[in-house]
């Protein structure tokens, strides 16, 4: 048997396998899956945008050199090196350097108002108004620390669903104003997401005295709930479980 996370001698072949294989998995699988997810987004943006400029550059680089675009020797030359060698990593830089300015220019008061005219376009096309108001609230509220900050004003705990039972929660606004000149109280209203995935939840309107404000960051609150609480704010915490004398008793 194992006590924290020391393997016995007398632990069969069997089990010291398991043990040594799932601390070898969980040290090795964040790692590998990060580096995945870096791999994965590169191959995607390669394949769909990059290529694309790739030839582009393909077609400028004879521009210059005054060649003629028919010159298939010269064509497949700078293509092997733009579109197919390492000359491919132009593409992906200049992508990434095309977002960045885009989002320069987005910031910016003129900027601003051209997006507000083409989504106002998108807004009255069909279909596309159907899809591209929720695609863009997921977007905003993941990229978006504003969207998040204006969405989420701080993170509580609040008990829910019955006493004795603390659930974490976002709060979204200062409650119904008819309850709160009904009853004369201070009320917010809090959104209680579930896990492991927070676009959904309950929204409840309490007192505020009846909430607690809680150390924690919007970031840190969502990764505490789509982990199932296995992370908490300052790293990876595993709770002991601690063992009553009746389940001593059933060990011996």
């Amino acid at each position: 048997m194992t006590t924290r996370g020391v393997v016995h001698k007398d632990m069969p072949m069997a089990g010291r396998f398991k043990s040594y294989f799932l601390r070898g998995l969980a040290v090795l699988l964040p790692t590998t899956l990060t580096i995945g997810i870096f791999v994965w987004g590169y191959t995607f943006i390669q394949e769909n945008i990059s290529i694309h400029i790739n030839r582009g550059l393909v077609w400028v680089t004879m521009y210059f050199q005054h060649l003629d675009w028919d010159n298939l020797e010269a064509r497949e030359t700078w293509s092997d090196f733009f579109v197919d060698g390492w000359g491919s990593i132009a593409g992906f830089l200049i992508a990434l350097i095309v977002v960045c300015i885009l989002g320069a220019i987005l910031a910016s008061v003129v900027g601003k108002t051209l997006w507000r005219m083409i989504e106002r376009f998108i807004m009255n096309t069909p279909f596309l108004k159907r899809v591209y108001p929720y695609v863009k609230q997921i977007t905003d509220f993941f990229l978006s620390e504003e969207e998040q900050k204006s969405l989420f004003r701080r993170v509580v705990a609040v008990e829910y669903p019955r006493k004795g039972i603390w659930s974490v929660g976002f709060v979204t606004g200062t409650g119904l104003d008819k309850v709160v000149a009904a009853v004369k109280k201070e009320f917010v209203t809090v959104l209680i997401p579930t896990s492991p995935t927070p676009f959904t939840g309950f929204v409840i309107t309490v007192q505020r005295k009846q909430t607690i404000d809680l150390d924690m960051t919007i970031e840190e609150a969502l990764r505490f709930i789509v982990s199932g609480g296995v992370i908490t704010p300052g790293g990876r915490q595993m709770m002991p479980i601690e063992q009553t004398p009746d389940t001593q008793n059933k060990e011996q």
